[in-house]
């Protein structure tokens, strides 16, 4: 009798997981969005304990960030890295390097906070889940990088609006510093369109240049924390993510397949995302404590007021 109950439990788990798992992948279901449902289906115990939910996350984030790749338009990405190659350069770098600074006064565990700052500095989610394979990560380490990056993503969808409106910055303005300090694209994107059709514009093709930068950044992150291991081990996906956009680039007569194949990579980004949050429990971020949030806080921060001045005073 007792088996049978405990197969009737298993059965209710998965269908209730599963359900939710399909929802993640209808567009009605935003980033931000998974990764709470995830939670609160953890929280309420209601993830199947016989899948292996770490190896499954793995493989589809990584086809997920190849997929992506063919979404990138190499021209327009080129042409905005040129003409704010110096805003970008800088806003990385100073966001990585105060980001490890801030991880050592703060006393977090390096690779959580070198995935909060890598979020920040590059794009968010994205750059979260190419970098944590890169520095072999842990999922917990993983997990409270990205709740940390989508918390403030949610809040910069509605406050960045607000700012440029009060500060009375040009559509053009507004786009750059959307581009910047927003980390998700989604973020960046709703922050944008909210404004205007032209900081939209501005906003979406700068943003494929910051997410170039996956790639060297996923590779630095590999030398860096090598450890005692003389070999760099950089994930094989990386590599077909530059091989994804090249793809895309010479062969450009099947721009519509590479459509269908970004919007369903988009797709299963957010249904990693909901897994990512399913392995997130309250005993996690208790030990986590309230560090990681502070330390995305002050980077966000940083990034948004510092590339704020720049485009005003500068550009």
């Amino acid at each position: 009798m007792e088996k049978l109950l405990n197969n009737a439990k298993w059965k209710k788990q998965n269908l209730i997981f599963m359900g939710a798992a399909i929802l993640c992948l209808s567009p009605v279901v935003s980033s931000p969005i998974a990764l709470l449902l995830g939670f609160t289906l953890a929280m309420l115990g209601l993830v199947p304990k016989r899948i292996n939910m770490n190896l499954l996350t793995k493989n589809l984030l990584a086809y997920s960030i190849i997929g992506l790749g063919f979404g990138i338009n190499l021209d327009q990405a080129i042409a905005a890295s040129k003409d704010a190659f110096g805003l970008i350069v800088l806003s990385l770098l100073s966001t990585l390097i105060i980001g490890w600074l801030l991880t050592k006064r703060l006393r977090i565990n390096p690779k959580t906070g070198y995935l909060i700052a890598s979020g920040t500095a590059v794009c968010g989610g994205s750059a979260i889940a190419a970098v944590a394979p890169a520095i072999n990560a842990s999922k917990d380490q993983t997990s409270i990088a990205l709740a940390t990056v989508f918390l403030l993503n949610s809040v910069a969808l509605f406050l960045f609006p607000f700012i440029g409106h009060l500060l009375s910055m040009t559509q053009h303005a507004f786009g750059v510093w959307c581009a910047i300090a927003i980390h998700d694209t989604s973020s960046v994107v709703g922050a944008a369109s909210a404004y205007g059709d032209e900081a939209l514009l501005i906003a979406t093709t700068l943003k494929l240049a910051r997410a170039l930068w996956i790639i060297p950044i996923a590779f630095i992150s590999a030398l860096l924390f090598k450890g005692d291991n003389k070999k760099i081990t950089v994930p094989t996906f990386i590599l077909f993510y530059c091989l994804s956009i090249l793809v895309a680039y010479y062969l450009p007569q099947f721009s519509s397949l590479y459509e269908i194949i970004f919007s369903v990579s988009k797709r299963f980004l957010v249904l990693s995302l909901f897994l990512i949050g399913s392995a997130i429990s309250f005993n996690k971020i208790k030990s986590a404590g309230a560090k990681p949030l502070v330390l995305g806080v002050l980077l966000w921060i940083i990034t948004a007021t510092g590339s704020l001045a720049y485009i005003q005073l500068l550009m």
